[in-house]
């Protein structure tokens, strides 16, 4: 065990010795997000929705059993057996500090992640503590958990103050703890001036180093952690940093413009996509962490016989991703350990409780393309069209696509605020409604559906991890 740091283009231990951190995202966790758990919307939806179905002291029991059963010592056992070294734990600021009472810290957001975080000590993981979401919304997206399209953390100063007093309370909880590699202060920002973000990482870099001088602090790029290309020379007034790229493909996904065959062309946008996300980090030598990266696969309760040709191509994708990386000996971490199916390394069988139980609900989801992540549209392009169609005939065609355009495309826009937001609303108290009656023993096996021993392994791509866990170019 070795406090981490950052040495020029690596990450190294006391020693000086190299450390290449391999790993998974604990998504859906401490971070509750629909496509992961199955549910409609954004995870402070659930849990009111929840509490108005069932009253606020069974739905509490509910999620408090979802968060000791999702991770445990079996996971991590499993996990460090797979030959990786690193998990990165997402969680949401509400676990921590309520709107309604600001900068009064919640004690018991540090029940389960001191937990996790001990866990994964015990066998010898190091973990990166990622603020997943912010106050007020530091991206457009659902995981940043605020309801809507707009990230307001960029436009409300005390959005950035509060994140800022959160990560001094979380620096003087754990620093010392040297099987924390670092800290991730905000997940894929998507700051339409390109600026604010750097000004607030000046800040929560300088707020964090006064209480905490030891640990790494990971900076996302902006939209998305995509784009470094307005940081300038900022890192020179950083130490002890390295820098997140998040490099999904879009040959990983139901959206892929055509089949991935791993030919001479896909392998260039493979490789181009991944060379400009870190480009600004290569021109001035800095250290680059890819914390998040990974295939969506098919489901054979919904794409049938297709399933496993069309998860041959994704796993084709993932092994050419990693030949990559390995030859630039990168630290990643994967997205994501644990799911209902879709994308993680275990997932919820479908007998268990909790699938039998919204097995309807999760195929209505799926035809309706309420989660944004990975959605096939297919069922419901038609009914969809007439109104891209109308905005593309009224709207000037430079004004089509906007921040955070091009990864929010035009059509796609128009489906998230449309599905993902408008139809999610209506599905979000039916979501609930199969919790009524429930008693706490019945909700306790519910949550137990997500705990390891009743889920299953995805057995190829966690053979895909752990070939290449430890598998690098060697240094010249």
């Amino acid at each position: 065990m070795s406090l981490l740091k950052v040495s020029g283009t690596k990450i190294v231990d006391e020693e000086g010795n190299e450390v290449i951190l391999r790993g998974a995202g604990l998504g859906g966790w401490m971070n509750m997000e629909n496509f992961i758990s199955g549910y409609p919307g954004c995870e402070f939806q659930i849990r009111e929705a929840l509490a108005n179905a069932i009253g606020e002291e069974k739905s509490e029991y509910f999620f408090d059993k979802f968060l000791e059963y999702f991770f445990g010592e079996p996971d991590a056992e499993c996990f460090k057996s797979l030959g990786l070294n690193s998990i990165r734990l997402p969680f949401n600021y509400h676990h921590f500090e309520d709107d309604m009472n600001p900068r009064v810290l919640k004690e018991s957001g540090f029940k389960h992640l001191d937990r996790a975080i001990n866990i994964c000590a015990k066998y010898g993981i190091y973990t990166i503590l990622d603020l997943h979401t912010a106050p007020g919304g530091q991206n457009t997206d659902w995981h940043a958990d605020h309801g809507g399209h707009l990230a307001n953390f960029w436009k409300h100063k005390d959005f950035q103050d509060r994140t800022i007093w959160l990560w001094e309370q979380l620096a003087a909880h754990y620093k010392g703890n040297k099987w924390i590699a670092g800290y991730n202060p905000l997940n894929e920002p998507t700051d339409s001036q390109h600026v604010r973000v750097i000004a607030f990482y000046h800040r929560v870099y300088k707020a964090i180093r006064a209480v905490d001088p030891d640990h790494i602090i990971f900076f996302d790029g902006n939209t998305f952690a995509s784009d470094f290309s307005h940081f300038g020379e900022a890192h020179k007034e950083w130490d002890n940093t390295s820098y997140s790229i998040h490099d999904y493909s879009v040959f990983g996904f139901p959206a892929s413009p055509e089949i991935y065959e791993g030919n001479e062309a896909q392998q260039r946008r493979l490789r181009r996509s991944y060379e400009k996300k870190r480009e600004w980090m290569d021109e001035r030598g800095l250290c680059v962490w890819n914390g998040e990266f990974g295939p969506v696969y098919a489901r054979k309760q919904f794409e049938k016989e297709k399933t496993e040709d069309i998860n041959k191509v994704r796993y084709h994708v993932l092994k050419d991703q990693l030949e990559i990386y390995n030859k630039d000996r990168l630290s990643w971490s994967i997205w994501l350990w644990k799911d209902i199916g879709f994308q993680g390394m275990v997932h919820t069988s479908l007998e268990s409780p909790y699938m039998k139980l919204f097995s309807d609900f999760l195929a209505k989801k799926h035809k309706l393309a309420v989660d944004a992540w990975g959605a096939d549209d297919s069922a419901v392009r038609h009914v969809y069209k007439p109104l891209i169609d109308l905005i593309a005939q009224e709207v000037p065609e430079k004004y089509l696509n906007l921040y955070p355009s091009p990864v929010w495309a035009f059509p796609s826009r128009v489906g998230r605020l449309s599905r993902c937001i408008l139809i999610t609303e209506h599905l979000i108290p039916e979501w609930a409604d199969h919790f009524i009656g429930k008693t706490k023993e019945e909700l306790d096996e519910l949550a137990a559906s997500f705990k390891f021993g009743n889920c299953l392994k995805r057995d190829g791509l966690n053979k895909i991890l752990m070939d290449n866990a430890s598998l690098v170019r060697a240094e010249k």
